[in-house]
């Protein structure tokens, strides 16, 4: 009996610090390839800009440590707590975006889209906040609601609550990718809380006739979308303004082009100098084609089919609920994230800033994108503890 007890203990001491080393590994994997990949496509314009080539990889680097450090302390709460938050999160989700208009707002290539943090010489992005802050939102929305989401009522309320959010982040900061990302986890989200997907068809049917026609309107001439017309027009034809609004995308296709099946080797890349416009950003896989090749093109895309395949098992197995819904929510996010930045690289939907998670140069992103990985850990952390 003693022996029996004894065990007992030993096993909840070992769950006690139980870790998903396997999300980890990949996570890891993912940052380290990526700090790996922002020098080789940042240091030529590095120097030139800076004198300095490992510029942006020093400052990657920053934001890499502070979000892992964030993304430990997260994993060790348990997720339940930040659930009390749920509301707060909403309202500083609106309350951040409008803070870009203010003298607190920084522009960046023409965009005015982040907001200088005094004291630290750190730019935060609240259109990153308010993806996380609608994760936590909605998981939280979704269990309350229970059954009432079933009915039309509750799925016209749970779909209509990001559009504050979305519109704001489109309007004020003119961000489409962003919208259109925070828009896709709220969908997905309510998409896996409801079990009637004939709602969900329909809404497909229409966001794609919607498209569609824009495409068809834009094709036909119309100038109703003004700078999006001509994205779209540039997307529907590469080489139909090569010096302005196509450039980008046909550098990127170049380099992915030349990569070949292997690449033409680490550091080899000859788009990257100063011929793809900010490299280390979003068009940071056109780099990986040219240098590694379709192998490493496929490996990367691996890598996040494996991250997407170990959360939806953490998801399958949460304990309750909301932890089910955090994680179904950092699972959207990322999915999401990268298939519409390959998308746009391969030129398979019109340009769009957006970038590659955990791999693209960019502070807000990645200490935001770890915070949300954070959360997954502590879910399937919980999952351990109860089964031992």
């Amino acid at each position: 009996m003693t022996a029996r007890k004894a065990a007992g203990r030993r096993g909840k001491q070992q769950s006690e610090y139980f870790f998903d080393y396997s999300l980890l590994f990949i996570v890891l994997f993912l940052l380290g390839f990526g700090m790996v990949m922002i020098y080789s496509a940042s240091s030529y314009e590095a120097f030139q800009s800076f004198q300095d080539e490992a510029y942006y990889l020093k400052k990657q680097l920053v934001a890499v440590i502070i979000g892992l450090a964030a993304m430990i302390l997260v994993a060790n709460i348990p997720y339940h707590f930040w659930e009390r938050f749920a509301t707060l999160a909403y309202v500083v989700s609106m309350a951040l975006v409008p803070l870009v208009l203010t003298p607190l707002g920084v522009s960046s290539h023409g965009a005015r889209r982040w907001i200088n943090i005094p004291g630290i010489g750190l730019n935060l992005q609240p259109a990153e906040v308010a993806k996380l802050g609608m994760i936590l939102f909605l998981a939280t929305m979704v269990c309350k609601m229970g059954k009432g989401i079933r009915t039309m009522k509750g799925f016209l309320f749970m779909v209509a609550l990001p559009m504050p959010v979305v519109l704001e982040v489109y309007l004020i900061t003119k961000n489409l990718s962003s919208a259109i990302i925070i828009m896709g986890i709220s969908v997905l989200m309510v998409f896996v809380a409801s079990p009637d997907y004939k709602k969900f068809v329909v809404m497909a049917l229409i966001v794609l006739a919607l498209a569609a026609l824009v495409v068809y309107l834009v094709a036909s001439g119309s100038d109703l979308f003004a700078f999006r017309g001509n994205r779209i027009r540039g997307w529907l034809d590469p080489e139909s303004d090569p010096q302005h609004t196509t450039f980008q995308t046909l550098q990127a296709l170049y380099a992915i082009g030349s990569g070949g099946v292997w690449g033409k080797g680490l550091g080899q890349s000859i788009q990257k100098l100063s011929f793809i416009p900010e490299a280390q950003n979003d068009m940071i896989f056109s780099i990986i084609c040219e240098e590694l090749g379709l192998f490493g093109a496929v490996a990367v895309i691996l890598m996040f089919i494996l991250l997407l395949w170990r959360m939806m098992v953490i998801a399958n197995n949460a304990t309750d609920l909301f932890g089910a819904m955090l994680v179904v929510g950092v699972m959207g996010h990322i999915a999401i994230q990268a298939i519409l930045n390959i998308a746009v690289v391969t030129n398979t939907i019109p340009n769009t800033g957006i970038s590659l998670p955990f791999i693209s140069y960019g502070g807000s992103s990645v200490m935001f994108l770890l915070v949300e990985v954070g959360l997954v850990l502590s879910v399937a952390r919980r999952i351990q503890l109860k089964e031992l």
